[in-house]
């Protein structure tokens, strides 16, 4: 199984083009070690050859032109990327499926509550059907195992997990299961197994299960502390607002990792005001002691 890190930020990358905060002045001027970050998104492949997108991100145009493996060689159009698979409807990971157009049809696989809301509060479906046959929508079961055509070897499960619907969702503040999800992926060549979750607010006992079974952790490392908006002045909701657990808070993320026999616990979708960013911190130490990782654009890994 190879994946390929597109994006590693949090919905308006780093540095955020509005946002002079210290870590995106530090990225700009050159005064913080660390690098820039779009927003993020994952390619997962079983061959090399041909790739399933983890969610569309709205910077995929420049991630595709950053991963030459995405580009189809030998033919006047066409991309590597076979199917897409969405773990949820909010705006950075699917807003990118607008700039695929010129690629349309492509088979797009999401559960019904995240089908409604992209035809719905956000008619991505429906906008993108007058472009060539647009997206062709595969229903995708909470806790129902299922592949894809173009990596046959992979098996996909979705795992609910406890976060929010998007602000244009009628189930904002009253989500269903369906409307968050991760991904369990195993190669059952290898039996290696991944756990992909971009969003992740409070997890139960049926998460922490599927968490405990995963060989390596691609998981949401959006804040360090529930109220860092507030803390730095750029914001008032929490991260439990926004459906996201901190990693610091006292059973939080990184008591939460520590805890887990993964060989690999590598965080993703991290906001532009998470000191982690800034790779000389005291933050990103404690984070490197106990063995977790902070991914970055073009990141890649192999189990």
């Amino acid at each position: 199984m190879q994946i390929n890190v597109l994006g590693s930020a949090a919905g308006g990358g780093f540095p955020q083009w509005n946002c002079n905060c210290n870590n995106c002045q530090g990225v700009r001027n050159g005064t913080m070690k660390t690098s820039a970050r779009t927003q993020s998104s994952i390619a997962i492949s079983d061959d090399g050859t041909d790739w399933v997108l983890c969610n569309a991100s709205p910077d995929i145009c420049h991630q595709i032109a950053a991963t030459p493996s995405l580009i189809k060689h030998g033919v006047l159009r066409g991309t590597a990327i076979g199917s897409i698979i969405l773990t949820d409807s909010q705006i950075d990971h699917s807003a990118g499926l607008l700039n695929l157009r010129e690629g349309c049809p492509h088979q797009v696989w999401c559960t019904p509550e995240v089908h409604q809301d992209l035809t719905t509060g956000f008619p991505v479906f429906t906008m993108l059907s007058h472009w060539n046959g647009g997206l062709v929508h595969h229903e995708m079961q909470p806790n129902k195992p299922f592949s894809v055509a173009v990596c046959p070897a992979l098996k996909f499960t979705a795992i609910p997990i406890l976060s929010n619907a998007p602000p244009y969702s009628e189930y904002r503040g009253k989500p269903l299961p369906g409307h968050n999800v991760a991904l369990f992926i195993e190669d059952t060549r290898s039996g290696k197994t991944l756990m992909y979750a971009p969003g992740l607010g409070e997890p139960d006992d049926a998460l922490l299960g599927w968490l405990k079974r995963a060989d390596c952790l691609l998981i949401d490392g959006t804040l360090w502390r529930d109220n860092e908006l507030a803390n730095t002045g750029v914001g008032r909701n929490t991260g439990k607002d926004m459906g996201h657990l901190a990693l610091a808070e006292k059973q939080g993320l990184m008591a939460l990792l520590s805890s887990l026999p993964a060989e690999r616990k590598i965080l993703i979708h991290i906001n532009n005001t998470n000191p982690i960013l800034d790779e000389s911190s005291a933050e990103r130490q404690a984070l490197t002691e106990s063995g977790i990782e902070v991914s970055w654009d073009g990141m890649r890994i192999e189990l």
